[in-house]
């Protein structure tokens, strides 16, 4: 499996959070290089696993290297990936480079995969994917070929809770973030 390190099942949301940033991501042969992350622990109140598993939140207790992804007030899918138990890591950006056309077609116009709902849009993430292991077959990490600088963090995006908690990450001066840092 690709899920290898510097993806240890043991780092914690955050080490994995920044371990992401500079990893090729693709999903079903379309994809490119983590920009953006958010990170999500088993006792963060913003976190969907906070309460305790559920049918929704099933994959986050799953195993890690696997994908947790759900919809966003009713319209967006988010893709996750799954570290300790009841921990996962929102994939917020990416810069693309592997079936750019393919995006395109999916999204017509404005950013490709700038934030969480147009990645998955671009990638075709769907909801089955919940639960699959990044292994290669259609979802696929691997880690950067080389040690990223420059990475910044900041607080998370879009949530009520926690907000103070400054365990979103990026890649400083990357255009296509969610949002700038």
């Amino acid at each position: 499996m690709d899920f290898s390190p510097p993806f240890d099942p043991d780092l914690d949301a955050c080490a994995l959070a920044r371990a992401l940033i500079g990893a090729a991501l693709t999903v079903r042969g379309v994809g490119g290089i983590v920009t953006e992350t958010e990170a999500y622990a088993a006792d963060d109140p913003a976190s969907h696993s906070f309460r305790g598993p559920t049918p929704r939140n099933r994959a986050m207790f799953g195993p890690a290297g696997h994908a947790y992804v759900y919809r966003a007030y009713g319209l967006h899918l988010c893709l996750n990936v799954v570290g300790r138990r009841g921990e996962a890591v929102l994939i917020r950006a990416l810069r693309p480079e592997w079936g750019i056309a393919e995006m395109r077609q999916r999204r017509p116009t404005g950013p490709l995969c700038a934030g969480p709902g147009r990645l998955s849009q671009a990638l075709d993430v769907r909801i089955d994917d919940d639960g699959r292991p990044f292994d290669g077959t259609d979802l696929r990490l691997r880690p950067a070929a080389a040690p990223v600088t420059g990475i910044v963090c900041g607080p998370r995006i879009g949530i009520s809770r926690a907000v103070d908690l400054p365990w979103r990450f990026g890649l400083a001066g990357e255009r296509g973030l969610s949002r700038q840092f």
